[in-house]
């Protein structure tokens, strides 16, 4: 049995710095051990792609050797964003795939995101992977490899979905990321005048991160947008999964207010359908699916984890705050921020109203952003434990869902391990800023009597 650290194995997907914790061994023992799953199965074939990561070349030449060793055959579809790959495993015969990409994360890391059955790997099933690389127990064979060109019939495939009733002008931003080898091309055959922002692929990522989650990386987009005039700015994460939204008056429509819009829009033509929202979001996405007819699911962090509920729930609509948006109702079901984009396009064009009009009618409330602190991936878990058993503040009822959610009568904070980094997350909202500033101060009270040391971001 090989002796191999479990830290890029995480929750939801496998991700690490390169050469360190992820490196072109590993990689193809990886490789190795999901073709023995794929050729035990019976479905000895998949998809191979990648992002625009610098490290991207020599780890794929590695996965795809450990794949091949096993007799599995290997459909490499090139560089092309993450939710491509969902749509290639969801749209032809071959029903499994992986993508190598280190999505948000930054430069020096990689990882992969891994779909087996047309269902992406998390939890038991990614330990699962872990335990067959160390026991390196592999299937023997010679598998065949080949190469397919999918970006066209995406486009297609989302332009016979989408339809836009006036036309829009837009400004992407990509930050480098691999969106920009699609995003322009799809949203102009949509109908749109585009304007490129950072849309060449560049693994440096030179300007800003690929991270729509960051207000500091969306602030060439709000200029640009206010200086061409656009109607709306739509930014992406480094493997285009994510969605960023600006409007023309240059606010950030964050990703839970995002998912208001699109409860609303779904649910005139699915009323009673459930919509799955993370343990981030916001308050309001409750009370206003109810309101119009829906039912509202609060349910855990993660990719792989929001989509496994909307298939094991059958609900139209997901989304998660970091910007997945997963679209059951005319779509496959996975996190795509092309086509949320896409769709957030049509909703503003059958509107004569502009986007922060549109926005402006949606309630909105005093909140920050994820804020970070950074502990060891060693510490994590064990002072995760500590805050569990220690935060019982009077007045608040405990959601454990995913971490602590402390819901107060005038707003809530929220604390939990991070599936991608090593760091504790925190989000906190209220109905005015005096409230949210209480409720920083009871987080900030416990957390420094839990660990006096810690470094506050709030």
């Amino acid at each position: 049995m090989m002796k191999i650290s479990s830290i890029p194995f995480r929750e939801y997907d496998i991700r690490g710095i390169v050469d360190e914790q992820l490196d072109e061994t590993l990689v193809e023992q990886i490789g190795r051990a999901l073709g023995t799953m794929l050729v035990a199965k019976g479905q000895p074939s998949l998809f191979v792609a990648r992002d625009g990561r610098l490290s991207g070349p020599k780890l794929v030449t590695a996965l795809k050797k450990g794949l091949l060793s096993t007799g599995c055959d290997v459909i490499d579809i090139g560089q092309v964003p993450t939710p491509l790959l969902y749509f290639a495993v969801n749209n032809y015969p071959t029903k499994s795939g992986v993508v190598l990409t280190g999505s948000h994360n930054p430069a020096n890391y990689n990882g992969l995101k891994i779909a087996v059955d047309g269902k992406t790997l998390s939890g038991q099933a990614i330990r699962d992977l872990y335990q067959a690389v160390c026991d390196g127990k592999f299937a023997q064979g010679q598998g065949r490899e080949s190469t397919q060109d999918i970006v066209s019939d995406y486009i297609e495939r989302v332009c016979n979905d989408v339809k836009l009733s006036r036309p829009l002008k837009l400004v992407i931003d990509s930050g480098h990321g691999i969106a920009g080898a699609v995003a322009p091309a799809l949203y102009r055959r949509l109908g749109c005048e585009v304007v490129e922002l950072y849309c060449d692929v560049d693994g440096h990522f030179p300007h800003h991160h690929p991270d729509p989650g960051c207000p500091e990386n969306l602030q060439d987009l709000i200029k640009k947008v206010a200086e061409v005039q656009a109607d709306i700015g739509l930014a992406f994460d480094g493997d285009a999964d994510r969605l960023g939204v600006i409007t023309d008056t240059g606010t950030i429509i964050w990703p839970d207010r995002q998912l208001v819009l699109f409860a609303l829009d779904v649910l005139k033509r699915q009323p009673g359908a459930e919509i799955i929202y993370d343990v981030k979001s916001t308050y309001h996405l409750d009370a206003i699916i109810k309101k119009a007819g829906g039912k509202p699911t609060m349910w855990k962090t993660g990719h792989s984890l929001i989509k496994q509920k909307l298939i094991d729930s059958g609900a139209a609509l997901a989304g998660e705050l970091s910007g997945h948006i997963f679209f059951k109702e005319r779509w496959y079901g996975f996190d795509d921020g092309l086509y949320a984009g896409a769709r957030l396009l049509e909703i503003l064009a059958q509107s004569d109203q502009s986007i922060s009009a549109l926005f402006a009618d949606i309630p909105d409330s005093v909140n920050t952003p994820e804020l970070k602190i950074q502990v060891s991936e060693q510490q994590k878990q064990p002072l995760m434990r500590k805050i569990l058993e220690c935060f019982h503040p009077p007045g608040a009822e405990r959601v454990t869902i995913d971490g602590l959610r402390l819901v107060f009568k005038n707003g809530w904070g929220l604390i939990r391990p991070s599936n991608t980094t090593a760091c504790l997350t925190l989000r906190f909202e209220a109905d005015n800023a005096d409230h949210l500033a209480e409720i920083q101060t009871i987080f900030r009270q416990q957390l420094l009597a839990i660990q006096p040391d810690l470094s506050l971001p709030f």
